[in-house]
């Protein structure tokens, strides 16, 4: 489809643009007070949050980078299975690809964002982040040489503080993904040539350096990541949307539940691919064009600014306007209409003046809130899908883009 780019989706590097004065997560060391620093409570948490924060202690795990704290906190209720002739949610799922804060505040800005609409969100967490550059021969991409990496490595402040907004992310319940760790998506050693031995070698290592960041840092002040990644990680998206076919056999193998590498997804029910649920950046409309658009700020930029990340300053109100409307379209289509999930792909970046995170500020703020909507991360939106009646949803995938359920939502449900 045209107007849908797979390339140039990097995730925000150590060059990225200086602080712009928003407030950073919360980050204790140890000994400071004796505790993290941050309850995991806060204004606007999503439907019935009764969970309790954890423990910063914990129990430690491995070189303590990482500690088992208990169930996650501010997660939804059990989802339930939809009953007959019952309107679907609509579900919204924000992602990030890379996750690192670089300084510029963007990780605390949509962390607040999140908390102060009742959103979860899912972040793609590139395990090069946490790995100091000094250390860089420890990463062994495949089919690249040692060390090497198409996204640059962050500076230590900066994985300092990427490890604060990590760690205040699953604190406030929203998810950890990985999006792997070199980003290679051209030459031989692109991704889109990895077998899926590969991509387990590349697993392994973005794991690692998420589970042994106090080793590769030796920094053994800071508190531990609360969570069991091995356990948490369920989903990824790899870069540049590409590799899926071979990494899935490798994510089936290690247990995870869902994949969102697919480029130029249409708007309707997912299903599963090769027993993983297959959740694809999808085309929206694009106001001003007769083509659509993939679902993320890269692919915007791509069709306002022929892929330069610098255009002219006098378009940006324009674009901004333009990427706002472009989400927006696709989650009122979809909300009036087939109720089909909408995912929208993101990267901290301030791409044209950071229109595009401007406008996804404002897509969220016109989503929120609404009746049925529940903005989700992947992990939460899988477990809904995992509860409902295979007939249902099987039903559910007959609808178009676009199409309205004829006679109504009790009727087409309820002839299940």
């Amino acid at each position: 489809m045209r107007g849908i780019s797979r390339r140039g989706l990097l995730g925000a590097g150590a060059g990225a643009a200086a602080a712009i004065g928003i407030a950073g997560c919360t980050s204790t060391s140890k000994g400071e007070n004796g505790t993290s620093g941050q309850d995991g409570q806060g204004k606007g948490d999503p439907g019935d949050r009764p969970n309790p924060s954890p423990s910063s202690d914990g129990r430690p795990l491995g070189d303590g980078s990482t500690a088992d704290t208990g169930k996650q906190p501010h997660q939804p209720q059990r989802p339930v299975p939809l009953e007959p002739g019952q309107t679907p949610p609509q579900f919204v799922v924000f992602s990030w690809d890379g996750a690192g804060e670089v300084g510029n505040g963007l990780f605390p800005r949509f962390l607040k964002l999140a908390k102060d609409h009742g959103a979860a969100m899912t972040f793609f967490l590139s395990g090069l982040y946490l790995l100091p550059e000094s250390k860089k021969t420890l990463y062994r991409p495949p089919n690249n040489g040692i060390g090497a990496s198409d996204i640059g490595y962050l500076k230590d402040e900066n994985i300092r503080r990427t490890l604060a907004c990590v760690r205040q992310a699953w604190l406030d319940g929203h998810e950890i993904g990985t999006h792997f760790n070199g980003h290679f998506c051209g030459g031989r050693g692109s991704v889109g040539n990895w077998s899926s031995a590969d991509w387990q070698s590349e697993i392994d290592q973005a794991v690692k350096f998420v589970t042994e960041w106090k080793t590769n840092t030796g920094r053994r002040d800071l508190d531990p990541l609360p969570f069991d990644y091995r356990k948490e990680l369920v989903g990824a998206r790899t870069p540049c949307l590409l590799g899926q076919d071979k990494l899935l056999p490798t994510a089936k193998k290690l247990g995870w539940r869902y994949d969102a590498s697919s480029p130029g997804g249409t708007q309707r029910w997912p299903a599963k691919r090769q027993g993983l649920w297959d959740l694809p950046l999808q085309a929206v409309p694009f106001p001003g064009h007769s083509f659509e658009v993939l679902s993320m700020d890269y692919n915007i930029l791509a069709n306002q600014s022929k892929n330069s990340t610098q255009g002219m300053p006098s378009r940006f109100p324009g674009w901004r306007k333009q990427a706002t409307e472009a989400y927006l379209a696709g989650f009122t289509r979809a909300y009036e209409s087939n109720r089909a999930p909408l995912f929208i792909g993101n990267h901290f970046e301030q791409w044209n003046g950071g229109i595009y995170m401007d406008a996804v500020e404002e897509a969220l703020k016109g989503m929120a809130g609404k009746k049925d909507v529940r903005l989700v991360s992947f992990r939460q939106f899988v477990d809904w899908l995992d509860v409902q009646d295979p007939k249902i949803l099987a039903k559910l995938r007959t609808l178009g883009v676009g199409q309205t359920p004829a006679g109504g939502w009790n009727g087409f449900l309820r002839a299940v």
